[in-house]
């Protein structure tokens, strides 16, 4: 009972003692601020007579989140809410925040602010792209290659979905990694050459590893009539492995290989 009693009171004793220490603290010294410079394309279809332009932007390091979407959301909400992007699970993973940031194109959700203040960074959409307005570009024509390629499984005979289960091997599961993982981010075809010249005709690296990607599943009896559709001399062929691709992509994955086994597989099956 005694030990019970001492319970008790500790407490008090603790906060008595906690009280006189939090009087007797100094408070800590205000940081120096840490201004990072930002320059931010800018480009209004709504105001007549409006240009592109570079807006810039100083934002404290101190008081803003270690990514650059943090520092466009703190942008947008603290000095400019014109400011228009795309944003939405900042884990990487939707691809909606993709646009070109100090010259490389990336997600500004999982790309790091360089704490160097002396350093500016300049960020503009993602290039050779129609723009709807500042970092939002026009992904009509890139979804609609991307439906082109009907990315879905498709079968001989029918299923009952829900009832039997397609079952594949380690191995045949193993082909479909460094495939599945791409997020339709189109950082790696806006990166490419070939696509900025022919992308009326040459599918683009994402949209090429997405069709290869139903190409190795070997749950998918299509794969000759999915060939078919690429064999002409832009749908593939455009492909001259700069690797730009591979070397910009986020996902960190290989777009130059899954188009060189799209290339094998049509010297191979047509």
């Amino acid at each position: 009972m005694a030990s019970l009693r001492f319970s008790a009171r500790l407490p008090a004793r603790l906060s008595s003692t906690t009280l006189t220490r939090a009087k007797s603290a100094t408070p800590a010294p205000a940081l120096e601020p840490r201004e990072k410079t930002f320059q931010i394309y800018r480009w209004n279809p709504e105001v007549p007579g409006d240009k592109p332009h570079m807006d810039t932007y100083k934002v404290n390091l101190n008081e803003c989140g270690p990514m650059m979407l943090d520092a466009l959301i703190k942008i947008k909400n603290e000095q400019d809410p014109t400011l228009t992007f795309r944003r939405s699970c900042r884990e990487g993973i939707c691809g909606s925040c993709s646009m070109n940031i100090g010259g490389t194109n990336t997600l500004a959700c999982i790309s790091r602010i360089d704490p160097d203040t002396s350093k500016t960074v300049k960020i503009y959409p993602l290039p050779h792209m129609y723009v709807v307005k500042d970092l939002v570009p026009d992904m009509t024509h890139f979804f609609e290659q991307y439906a082109s390629v009907q990315p879905w499984l498709q079968r001989d005979s029918d299923i009952d979905y829900g009832k039997e289960q397609l079952h594949q091997t380690v191995e045949q599961r193993k082909k479909l990694d460094g495939l599945y993982e791409c997020i339709l981010c189109a950082c790696c075809s806006t990166s490419c050459p070939s696509y900025w010249w022919n992308s009326d005709k040459y599918l683009g690296p994402a949209v090429l590893l997405q069709s290869y990607r139903w190409l190795a599943d070997s749950r998918d009896h299509k794969t000759k009539e999915r060939l078919e559709k690429l064999a002409d001399p832009f749908s593939v062929y455009r492909c001259h492995t700069i690797m730009n691709c591979t070397k910009t992509c986020p996902k960190g994955l290989n777009p130059g290989k899954a188009i060189a086994e799209i290339k094998k597989l049509m010297a191979k099956e047509l």
